[in-house]
């Protein structure tokens, strides 16, 4: 008996052909017939994985944890590197260029920090409902309301979209590739990620990809900081910079939209379904997404610090397209280091393609109840992999208009993200207090707390961009 008990847990049943005439035609396995889909198969053999890893560790009682959280790290991390897109880098560039690092280093910390609030509840929702967000919308508000996020997510996507493009050909710019072999680069490299059939796959080479986004760390390094002030910055919170009113106020906007935005949330939820987590994994799921965070917030103050020489030299960098600013630094920073920013930029537009098209796939299937998941076959859910690639490569051909304002673009769209994040807030909030979903994984009296107060500050944001976009003398010269 005690032999019985010792043994790991037998995997799942696999046929040989994972679709569902092979299940139909199991005789370990007739009552599946129609029913076993190549989605299903793979996301058991995934949870396996996970229950295998535990078992492993009761026995072990040693360092067991760690392949558990190996194997259930990658939506968090995913999200928050993501979010380290194109646009986002260049906002926090644009910011190191015109006004340094005094008040901006500690408010991108706290911008993460509202960012860690809003995905932890999308870890709990979709561990505990196994269901995207799009799809509890349309079900628990109904049509209209559904419709509506859509339409805020589907906007906002596929602005965003466009500017990951500029990334990308930004990017590969600096190293003299033309624009358009650039966006087929990009468009490429989305492919590349869609074809593998397979949820864990993707991610893992979506991963692999994200890690790049550390390269604005050693272009940092390379631009000589001085570190006592770094420390200072963190420690004491400076106030505003001296400047234009209005031009401040769209950076602090850009560099809020520029962490919190609405495709996290349905990205990071249909992730975590897709992967099959469970209200078990909740705690690993809060690693991930506070690891995603560190790393991002780590890599956001680099890009800041990696253009902070422009505005100590007194360069003026309000005009600067996206690509000028690597140019702009190589002198205090090398060649070397521009590189590695400019690679840095390419990525980042990179990985953000991948999971902002994904995003809006995984809504559009959610919505139109067919299939969406990566662990699907080609042939079993066309739709769901021709919306996302056909949003990228429709985004990456606006790219390529002539004579288009490309940082101008970069940082409207961070601003439309902040304007568009309160609705979308609040479903989440009223989502995760709704007892019938989340039984007792629903919101407490401090999680309510922070999300009210993230929902509340991004609130007053947008409507100070507004009264100071329709009286403009209110924030002086």
């Amino acid at each position: 008996m005690d032999s019985v008990k010792d043994e790991p847990p037998a995997p799942p049943y696999r046929p040989a052909h994972p679709t569902t005439d092979a299940a139909a035609a199991s005789p370990l396995a007739p009552e599946l017939a129609g029913l076993l889909t190549h989605e299903d198969v793979d996301r058991a053999q995934d949870r396996w994985r996970v229950t295998r890893a535990r078992w492993k560790e009761r026995r072990s009682k040693t360092f067991g944890g760690l392949s558990v959280l190996w194997l259930l790290v990658g939506p968090g991390v995913l999200v928050f590197l993501g979010e380290n897109d194109a646009p986002s880098m260049l906002s926090y560039s644009a910011t190191g260029a015109r006004f340094g690092i005094g008040f901006f280093i500690p408010f991108v910390v706290l911008t993460f920090l509202m960012g860690l609030i809003v995905q932890e509840m999308t870890v709990r929702l979709g561990s505990v409902t196994h269901r995207g967000h799009a799809e509890l919308i349309f079900d628990r508000f109904g049509r209209f309301w559904g419709f509506f996020s859509m339409g805020d997510l589907v906007l906002g996507n596929f602005l965003t979209l466009v500017t990951e493009f500029i990334g990308i050909r930004a990017g590969l710019g600096f190293f003299g590739v033309r624009p358009v072999i650039a966006v087929g680069i990009g468009v490429a490299v989305v492919f590349a990620a869609i074809t593998t059939g397979r949820y864990w796959t993707w991610e893992r080479i979506t991963l692999g990809l994200a890690v790049f986004n550390g390269l604005f760390v050693p272009a940092a390094i390379l631009s000589h900081p001085n570190w006592s002030s770094v420390g200072h910055a963190l420690l004491t919170w400076t106030p505003l910079p001296k400047g234009n009113g209005y031009e401040i106020l769209v950076l602090v906007l850009a560099d809020i939209g520029a962490t919190v935005t609405p495709w996290m949330l349905f990205f990071q939820q249909s992730a975590v379904v897709d992967k099959g987590m469970q209200p078990r994994d909740i705690l690993a799921g809060r690693f991930d997404t506070l690891l995603g965070a560190l790393l991002a917030s780590v890599f956001a103050i680099a890009a800041i610090l990696a253009t902070a020489p422009l505005f100590h030299h007194g360069i003026d960098a309000s005009q600067f397209q996206a690509a000028q600013f690597a140019q702009a630094i190589e002198p205090w920073i090398g060649h070397t280091g521009a590189a590695l920013f400019a690679l840095g930029i390419f990525e980042a537009g990179i990985v953000a393609a991948i999971a902002i098209s994904t995003s809006s796939a995984y809504a559009f299937g959610e919505v139109l109840q067919t299939g969406h998941s990566l662990n699907r076959p080609l042939r079993e859910a066309w739709p769901f992999y021709l919306i996302l690639l056909g949003s990228a490569c429709a985004a990456g051909g606006l790219v390529l208009i002539p004579g288009a304002p490309l940082e101008f673009v970069v940082l409207t769209v961070n601003v439309i993200a902040v304007l568009a994040m309160p609705p979308a807030l609040a479903f989440l909030l009223l989502l995760v207090n709704d007892r019938d979903v989340m039984g007792e994984h629903v919101n407490g009296f401090w999680e309510n707390a922070a999300g009210i107060t993230v929902a509340v500050l991004l609130l007053c944001a947008g409507l100070g961009f507004g009264l100071a976009t329709v009286f403009p003398k209110l924030l002086g010269p």
